[in-house]
């Protein structure tokens, strides 16, 4: 028998957002659908799923040569693709469990963030505010 004081609860998460990076857009794409099908294997419910539709663009301008030619330059461009998923109403032992298994099967060159929001009770010590109309003074 357990006691109701060891037993750890459940976290519930009202949204846990995915954020997916990656530097090939096919690539991405097919890691997206992967996730797509692997929420609904696990019946997570998907709230919303985008693509932003432009890259984000990085270039640098380095000199070609180390010491002469100062006019003689080479440009580097990197280009990271974006991709969103928020996910619905997860417990944390749910949300473990998907995430492990997104982690494990993440491709090269695609990178995961996850933000979780979690509702809370509001702490003792914040009190409602006073009735306002008590506390307004007239300004002379």
């Amino acid at each position: 028998t357990q006691d109701v004081s060891d037993v750890e609860l459940d976290k519930l998460y009202k949204v846990v957002e995915l954020e997916l990076r990656g530097n090939d857009p096919a690539v991405l794409k097919s890691y997206k659908s992967f996730t797509q099908a692997a929420c609904g294997h696990l019946n997570v419910n998907v709230l919303k799923s985008w693509t932003p539709k432009k890259a984000h663009h990085e270039r640098y301008t380095l000199l070609r040569s180390i010491h002469v030619n100062k006019k003689c330059r080479t440009q580097y461009e990197f280009r990271t693709y974006y991709s969103f998923m928020q996910l619905e109403k997860l417990t944390s032992s749910t949300c473990d469990t998907l995430l492990e298994y997104l982690q494990r099967n993440l491709p090269e060159g695609v990178a995961l963030k996850t933000t979780k929001v979690s509702l809370e009770k509001i702490p003792s010590h914040i009190q409602p505010p006073e009735d306002s109309s008590a506390q307004q003074t007239t300004i002379n």
